[in-house]
């Protein structure tokens, strides 16, 4: 049965005041936010869910500005923050604050090193940890409407209240089996992609798995085709698809058409898309095709190849090895894209992506073995 949390809600300036005076003197804050974002790039902060073990506060993001003692509250200086799969969380509450929240604890994160699926839902979570079995009817509330009904900030202040006896739980459980350290530099690392969100746009285009299938002036036109929607839907708050989407940039990209007739053969491309954006695509394109040749990047090896396949192989077999030892998932571990980045660059001959950190503690060592006897092999034959 669900615990019955005492809520306050808070929309004024005089309520926001003391509940960060009271908040302020918690060790841990677990935090969780509400929001919209299906006709924007940013998302829209509709309420925020604060507790320091005792009261949850509700937060209108509608009706207050932050101000300087959410800004400590929420800062370096503040208590330790502890929410559950937080990316979008960090990026609607630094969009509402304006700084960037941190220290954090991210207990999905912490129970994917315990072993446990390392995408588990927050429900799942507090059902593994307490055997109470949280209602899912407000999953899909207008968070916008006021007021919300009593049935809504129940559901708002559930998604908090569970998260500090959790994580005792699980810091006892990490500390048992010295991965709390893990844990630590992975949520810092989540708070520095959070800092740079704006300056990946660049690397956007590494996403499509199809890369490999274009040819280097494509995939130049590709990646900058990519970076300027980045930053044009970030401009417009706008979501990507509503400009662009990656696959109609893609069959651009492929084709580089060089007006606005060639431009409108390429499949997906619609009429209002050349009338409203026909002149900055080609205008990328143009500067695209003279680039001189040792300006393009390197082609990109096929992953349908051999030797991609063998190495790939045995790439997965150390982290499979490792996952298995540790009794951990082995996307904890590693994820495809990363192995792959290992592939193209032992196959390019280039410097090798290797993990660092705790990572590279457990796979440095078997990745490079394992491509350096697949480099021997290819000697003998």
């Amino acid at each position: 049965m669900p615990v019955e949390p005492e809520i306050q809600w808070v929309d004024t300036p005089d309520t926001l005041s003391h509940a960060c005076d009271e908040l302020a003197k918690a060790s841990y804050l677990a935090m969780d936010t509400e929001f919209i974002r299906e006709s924007s790039f940013h998302p829209i902060p509709a309420l925020i869910q604060l507790t320091g073990g005792g009261k949850v506060y509700l937060i209108d993001p509608q009706a207050l500005e932050a101000s300087d003692a959410v800004r400590h509250l929420l800062g370096q200086e503040g208590p330790v923050k502890l929410l559950h799969a937080c990316s979008e969380d960090l990026e609607v509450l630094s969009k509402w604050s304006g700084v960037i929240v941190q220290p954090i604890i991210d207990t999905q994160l912490a129970q994917g090193m315990l072993g446990e699926t390392p995408s588990m839902g927050y429900q799942r979570l507090v059902e593994h940890w307490t055997g109470d079995v949280l209602p899912k009817d407000e999953t899909r509330s207008d968070w916008l409407e006021r007021p919300l009904s009593e049935a809504q900030c129940r559901y708002a202040a559930l998604d908090v209240v569970y998260l500090l006896p959790i994580w005792q739980l699980q810091r006892q459980a990490l500390e048992t089996k010295g991965r709390l350290a893990w844990l630590q530099a992975d949520c810092d690392e989540l708070v520095s992609q959070a800092q740079r969100s704006a300056e990946n746009d660049g690397e956007w285009y590494r996403r499509h798995r199809q890369l490999w299938r274009l040819d280097p002036r494509s995939i130049a036109a590709y990646q900058r085709l990519t970076a300027w929607r980045e930053g044009e839907v970030r401009h417009r708050d706008m979501p990507r698809n509503w400009l662009v989407s990656d696959k109609v940039l893609f069959s651009i990209a492929e084709a580089l058409p060089a007006n606005r007739y060639e431009l409108s053969q390429v499949e997906g491309v619609k009429p209002s898309l050349i009338k409203r954006e026909g002149d900055a695509l080609l205008a990328i394109l143009r500067d695209v095709i003279h680039l001189e040749p040792e300006q393009l990047p390197a082609a990109l090896p096929s992953p349908m190849s051999g030797a991609f396949k063998r190495r790939l192989k045995a790439l997965k077999g150390c982290v499979s090895e490792a996952a298995e030892r540790l009794g951990v998932a082995p996307e904890l571990l590693a994820r495809r894209r990363d192995l792959e980045a290992l592939v193209v660059a032992d196959l390019e001959q280039l410097p090798l992506p290797l993990p660092d950190g705790w990572r590279g503690d457990l796979l440095v060592e078997p990745f490079e073995k394992a491509l350096g006897a697949l480099a021997t092999e290819a000697e003998r034959n």
